[in-house]
């Protein structure tokens, strides 16, 4: 069995250039004892994979220059040597850009296309929504009538943090990039209040929609933002760090005085707790976060947009697009039917 996948050409220097990928063919190792060829529908894209092409110190394994680039995928089972899976079974695995895969059954979740559509596993049902309920339920731990703030609302999990949070009893505003976006925050994920950071009265516009401040800021995006962010954080305040995509292409620190003293100072003066995470790390929680979030989406209370690109020769556009804020909603490739 032949496959098509896109491999990491280069190593990037700031946003990923074409150059940095290449398309080719190569022919999949024979099954093993254990394993499952898999044909992939659909690839999801994320922004940590960014961090993935860089050979900096993270907290996962760089992808290697050569190899196929890493991603989550839903795909189909064509050959099983496994008796839990079946030819024609669905199942969430890790194949990465490309159109088949040959991956270990015990490492893959089967999938059932009756109880939500497949390419939910890779958004509210999979890693973008148990990183929003992970995350802020953690250490976010929203009360009734607190103000809860998210960067980067219109993405999967920021529009998962803020329904949450509205579920649990608080307040949502939600931060976004342009007209359009700030209006679905509103009318799709019934945020309290909708901002553009873009708007040239953004810091204003965050105090008049935060009165009594700020008790939750599930950080996604950093930068100004975060900038605009800080002076209203309440005592206590609690900072779940999830990402930090402004900054993801940058290659140098950004210019300007060291403020972070000035940041160090103002978490001893106000007691705030600021905690990044990964959600792997709050892996015992998914048999918690499975049925709550499949009860929320059946009463309605969770809703979820899916920004989806047909082809996997389109990846490597849509993931540029991703970076910039070009998407709405989770970013999915349809890779087959």
């Amino acid at each position: 069995m032949k496959s098509t996948r896109i491999v990491l050409a280069s190593r990037p220097t700031g946003m990923p250039t074409a150059e940095n990928f290449r398309t080719e063919t190569a022919e999949l190792e024979p099954l093993r004892p254990g394993q499952a060829l898999l044909q992939t529908l659909y690839l999801s894209l994320d922004p940590y994979m960014r961090g993935r092409m860089s050979d900096a110190p993270s907290y996962a394994e760089p992808v290697a220059v050569g190899d196929v680039m890493c991603g989550a995928t839903v795909s189909r089972v064509t050959e099983s040597t496994d008796p839990a899976l079946r030819p024609g079974d669905y199942v969430l695995g890790y194949g990465g850009w490309q159109t088949h895969s040959v991956e270990y059954v015990q490492y893959l979740r089967k999938l059932d296309p009756a109880e939500a559509p497949l390419s939910t596993a890779l958004g509210v049902l999979g890693m973008p929504g148990f990183t929003a309920y992970s995350g802020l339920l953690t250490i976010g731990q929203p009360r009734p009538g607190e103000t809860v703030v998210v960067a980067a609302a219109t993405g999967p999990v920021g529009a998962t943090v803020g329904q949450i949070a509205r579920i649990k009893g608080a307040r949502a505003v939600g931060i976004a990039g342009g007209p359009r976006k700030v209006a679905l925050l509103r009318e799709k994920f019934g945020f309290d209040a909708a901002l553009d950071h873009r708007a040239p009265d953004f810091a204003e516009q965050l105090a008049a929609a935060t009165p009594d401040g700020i008790d939750v800021y599930f950080e996604n995006v950093g930068g100004a933002v975060l900038d605009a962010v800080l002076p209203r954080l309440n005592s206590f305040a609690r900072i779940p760090v999830c990402g930090l995509v402004s900054s993801y292409n940058d290659t140098e620190l950004p210019p300007g005085p060291d403020r972070l003293g000035q940041l160090m100072s103002l978490i001893l003066r106000k007691s705030l707790t600021l905690r990044g995470f990964i959600q792997t790390e709050f892996l015992h929680q998914f048999t918690e976060f499975y049925p709550d979030a499949t009860r929320w989406l059946a009463d309605g209370s969770l809703t979820y947009l899916e920004d989806i690109v047909d082809g996997l020769e389109n990846a490597v556009p849509a993931f540029q697009g991703l970076l910039t804020g070009k998407n709405l909603g989770k970013l999915v490739i349809k890779v087959a039917d």
